[in-house]
């Protein structure tokens, strides 16, 4: 299992998370995964500091997909998501007011990518060599698993190979597992990147506990 390198015996470990907007409002805000995401992160206080950056998930496709139609510009799309993953983010800060020096929460920053680029940009920042992506599906697949039966599961991917299934260019409102432009920067960090669905908590508690744990590793 991975051994953070950014812990010191002073220091809390510092986490770094991408959490998929659909997750926090599938359809509207999840209240019970939000209230279980917050007991499961809040067991680790202690020894490690959490950095969450929340994208849009269905929701900011769902507006961006309309507003396309109404020939508003790429640009301007993805402005108009970038405050939806701000609104997503002020429901995550606000599960965690009280604990404010333990967890930071933010959204999208500028158009050109979407918040996995942030999450690497933060985890450059912090000398973090690894980001837990938390999406609504257990492993990166060769294909979409909802639209294909075959699709095939990795538990682990390089980088090389996993840019090869998303491409090397960004679109407003990509749904891809981890966008091209993140893809790309991690690769050149040498960042690790943890893919779990965070609709199964356990999986989440097991890779922080350095257990084994449902997931892809991309390297």
């Amino acid at each position: 299992m991975l051994v953070y390198t950014n812990m010191t015996a002073n220091k809390k470990e510092t986490i770094i998370i991408s959490l998929g907007g659909s997750l926090v409002v599938p359809e509207q805000i999840d209240v019970e995964f939000l209230d279980y995401f917050r007991r499961a992160i809040q067991k680790y206080f202690k020894s490690k500091k959490f950095f969450i950056i929340v994208g849009g998930g269905k929701v900011c496709r769902n507006y961006m997909n309309a507003l396309a139609e109404f020939g508003m510009k790429d640009r301007d799309r993805e402005w108009v998501g970038i405050d939806i993953t701000k609104l997503n983010a002020k429901v995550v800060q606000q599960i965690f007011a009280k604990n404010r020096k333990s967890v930071q929460v933010s959204g999208g920053t500028e158009p050109g990518h979407s918040t996995d680029y942030v999450a690497v940009q933060i985890a450059k920042k912090h000398r973090a060599k690894t980001i837990i992506n938390l999406s609504n599906i257990d492993y990166v697949y060769d294909k979409n698993p909802k639209e294909f039966s075959d699709a095939k599961p990795f538990e682990q991917i390089d980088w090389k190979d996993f840019q090869k299934l998303v491409g090397d260019k960004w679109t407003p409102g990509m749904n891809a597992p981890f966008d091209p432009i993140a893809a790309k920067l991690a690769a050149k960090l040498k960042i690790k990147v943890i893919m779990i669905n965070g609709q199964k908590f356990q999986e989440l508690e097991n890779f922080l506990n350095n257990k084994p744990f449902v997931g892809t590793i991309i390297q």
